[in-house]
């Protein structure tokens, strides 16, 4: 009985002493740094998404079709922020390209509206389904 625990302990001291080093806290490939600057870079570019869906319906000419499309413009904000990073990059996207036509004039006014209304139903939508 005593010469199996001793060779019991010695395979154990063995293969310990074999595999100790693969055992030991391994290198990750990515730095904790590096983890950082793009968890910071991934905020940055959420919170500057919500900025731009956002001022898009900040103008009292958004508030106005949403409120007359019978949606509550406060609701409407609120829900921005529970957007996915994927939903609301598409949304400022949007957002962008709705703008940028406005200004160059290729949108009316009555062209506006539609898009905000169509951009906030979507933002309900998605609220309601989460």
């Amino acid at each position: 009985m005593r010469f199996r625990y001793c060779v019991g302990v010695l395979a154990t001291f063995i293969l310990v002493t074999l595999f100790a080093p693969s055992l030991r806290a391994q290198q990750h490939a990515v730095s904790s740094a590096d983890i950082r600057k793009e968890l910071v870079k991934a905020t940055q570019t959420r919170r500057q998404n919500r900025e731009k869906v956002r001022e898009l319906f900040s103008s009292k000419a958004a508030q106005k079709a949403l409120k007359g499309a019978g949606m509550d413009p406060v609701q409407v904000k609120a829900g921005i922020s529970t957007l996915s990073d994927a939903e609301l990059a598409r949304l400022a996207a949007r957002a962008d390209a709705t703008r940028a036509d406005f200004a160059a004039g290729r949108l009316s006014d009555r062209d506006l509206i539609i898009i905000l209304v169509g951009i906030a139903v979507v933002i309900l939508v998605i609220v309601a389904v989460d």
